[in-house]
């Protein structure tokens, strides 16, 4: 229990300031603080909460380390309901914040950090761009993450800042394209206040990632991608 909670509370900490920044400090900072908020969220929760349960914060990267034989099913399960409910939370205080500012927030308007593709979207990418980008984007970042936390070969020290700087630098090419999801905890705590498109749209920011994962945890399993 103590690192589904652990869990739960980075989670809660990388969507609050990764979403956050973008839902309330978004037109001050731009896609480049807005791609270093998730990172520098991923570094200090990878080196405040790794030890007690790894630092997942994802579902996806739960499930990458279900692949490669890290976890099991039963730990696949917890983590990611407690990752989600913690995403969920910190999605709820952004709008609370946003909706209780003096010029106000509209929600249905401005959107809530959400994911999703198409018309009136990012750079108005199709379905299929968003699902490669987040199937690749993910499928990368699995490989990392299990790379530098290898037991044999990984480099603990570094390993929580080369993961932060990998998710700031999926950041950086995704915003445009999807929002850059690559976690479907991310994807689902704004999606559930948005609603509409958003939670039409949410399937892919399951799906992809998931599969993003499967396939990284997958080479990293076959020593494909590690020694």
């Amino acid at each position: 229990m103590k690192s589904y909670i652990a869990e739960a509370i980075g989670t809660f900490v990388l969507v609050f300031f990764g979403v956050g920044s973008a839902v309330l400090a978004g037109g001050d900072i731009g896609y480049v603080g807005i791609s270093f908020a998730f990172g520098i969220s991923v570094v200090a929760m990878a080196y405040s909460i790794g030890q007690v349960s790894g630092a997942h914060l994802n579902p996806a990267v739960s499930l990458g380390a279900l692949v490669a034989g890290r976890i099991d099913m039963p730990t696949f399960i917890g983590y990611s309901l407690f990752q989600t409910l913690g995403a969920i939370i910190a999605a709820a205080l952004i709008y609370v914040i946003a909706t209780n500012s003096i010029g106000g927030h509209d929600v249905a308007a401005s959107g809530l950090g959400q994911n999703g593709w198409g018309a009136g979207y990012g750079g108005e990418f199709t379905m299929i761009s968003a699902l490669l980008f987040e199937v690749v984007a993910t499928a990368v970042f699995l490989i990392v993450i299990l790379g530098v936390t290898q037991d044999e070969t990984g480099s603990p020290l570094m390993a929580g800042l080369a993961i932060g700087l990998t998710l700031t630098m999926i950041h950086l090419i995704g915003i445009s394209i999807t929002g850059t999801s690559v976690n479907p905890a991310r994807s689902i705590g704004p999606a559930l206040f948005v609603g509409g498109t958003a939670l039409a749209q949410l399937w892919l920011f399951i799906v992809a990632p998931l599969i993003g994962a499967a396939i990284g945890g997958a080479l990293h399993k076959a020593r494909i991608t590690s020694p």
